[in-house]
């Protein structure tokens, strides 16, 4: 399972216009392309997901993920942040590179959720990747370092 496999162009924003945790997570989700109701869902349920510890991992990176019925498939998106927006991380630092992770209750034949949050994680540990995603210019050199360092 390659991480790019998950990403699609249209789901990728290199410069968020978020100056909160929240409107991070609306933008974000926004991403997904889902109707009004369905996004509402979503942004409540990464909110309680927060409210139980922050996803901010640290070194400026958050992977905010849930579990829900409004989609039928593991959904991924990417947003950059370059002034970096505070999001209760864990090394107390500004969050610049969200990962948003939403996946279906049940997933009995496919089962991805665990393993994408895994190499998502794995994927944003390495220095150089961390650094290169803050000098992205085009949605297709973040999809082409996907191709590169997330095996």
């Amino acid at each position: 399972m390659k991480l790019r496999e998950f990403f699609s162009a249209d789901a990728v924003e290199l410069d968020l216009q978020a100056t909160t945790k929240d409107e991070a997570l609306r933008e974000l989700v926004a991403l997904l392309g889902l109707d009004e109701k369905s996004e509402g869902i979503l942004i409540k349920m990464l909110k309680r997901r927060e409210n139980l510890g922050s996803t901010g991992f640290g070194g400026g990176v958050a992977i905010p993920h849930c579990r829900s019925l409004v989609v039928k498939r593991l959904r991924v998106a990417f947003g950059r942040k370059l002034d970096g927006i505070a999001f209760d991380a864990l090394d107390g630092e500004p969050v610049r590179h969200m990962f948003l992770i939403v996946a279906p209750p049940l997933e009995v034949t496919n089962p991805q959720y665990l393993p994408v949050l895994g190499k998502i994680a794995q994927f944003c540990k390495d220095p150089e990747v961390v650094e290169r995603l803050a000098g992205l210019e085009k949605v297709e050199d973040f999809l082409s370092l996907l191709e590169e360092k997330a095996s």
